[in-house]
């Protein structure tokens, strides 16, 4: 049985995908992003490029997301030329996009007003992940569509994980995800800063930390960009995490819950991103502490 399915995003991660659904032999994969160079890639995948939403969507049984906020997946859907145009009953909306979880939870019900299925399904693993189909999925939702969506869910990740029965559940264990992933990834660069401060050998300090228990799978993935100063080649940029650590501490005020580890992270990221480095890769955390030494 051969499956039609839209893909809206093809950003970093969303392009890698993307390029291994189209690559499926009983996946029709329809795309469509601004960035003709995306599309070119997909079409080479063997997927079709299309013009918009609604074109990528006509007689699609899923709807993939992978755009970059809550406020960018309200437009797929909805907005001029989005997915509503087009269509079916039954409609199944995969989102793989990281949102707040009321964002989530209100798509989800806008959604099912219309007789569609929204599944909340945020993601980790990054670019290499996403490449690899090895990301891991935290998805909230009807779980029975879930299953019937795994078709999908098993070509992009190799960790399903179904987190909660309604949408905005899985936004809310990605902002957990991230709150660590965010604070792991502060501290590696502040610790590697403090070492270079103190004149150590950056190099040998790494080779230390990352093989004892002060060691975190961002220390060990990001440390050594962090010992070469090298941030140009881009897995994930500082200002995701600028966005992303904004949405942890939105959801941490909303439930009037304190969270200054993950604030203090953010605040890093922040400062990085505040002198132009924005668009560096995330290691470029440690900028921010070398800053104090200057």
């Amino acid at each position: 049985m051969t499956h039609t399915v839209s893909f809206v995003g093809l950003g970093a991660m969303g392009l890698n995908s993307a390029r291994l659904l189209a690559a499926a032999k009983d996946i029709r994969l329809q795309a469509f992003d601004l960035r003709a160079e995306a599309l070119q890639i997909i079409i080479e995948a063997g997927g079709q490029a299309c013009a918009s939403a609604a074109e990528a969507n006509r007689e699609a049984s899923h709807a993939v997301i992978f755009v970059v906020n809550g406020k960018q997946t309200e437009q797929v859907i909805f907005g001029d030329q989005g997915l509503h145009e087009t269509a079916q009953p039954g409609l199944v909306i995969i989102s793989c996009v990281t949102m707040m979880p009321e964002e989530a939870a209100a798509l989800g019900e806008r959604c099912k007003a219309r007789g569609w299925t929204f599944i909340d399904a945020p993601v980790s693993g990054g670019m290499v992940g996403a490449a690899h189909g090895t990301l891991t999925i935290m998805a909230g939702g009807n779980r029975q569509k879930i299953e019937e969506s795994r078709f999908i869910f098993d070509l992009m990740g190799n960790r399903l994980k179904v987190v909660g029965e309604r949408p905005g559940q899985g936004a809310m264990v990605k902002a957990i995800n991230q709150l660590l992933c965010g604070v792991h990834l502060a501290a590696a660069g502040e610790a590697l800063a403090l070492a270079e401060h103190a004149g150590l050998d950056k190099q040998a300090v790494f080779d230390v930390v990352s093989q004892s228990a002060a060691a975190s799978w961002m220390l060990n993935d990001r440390g050594p960009r962090m010992v070469a100063d090298e941030y140009d080649t881009v897995t994930s940029a500082v200002d995701i995490f600028v966005k992303d650590l904004g949405i942890v501490s939105d959801v941490a005020r909303s439930l009037r819950f304190p969270a200054p580890i993950a604030a203090a992270a953010l605040q890093s990221f922040l400062g990085v991103s505040g002198r132009g480095m924005g668009k560096l890769d995330d290691a470029a955390v440690l900028r921010y502490y070398q800053g104090f030494a200057e």
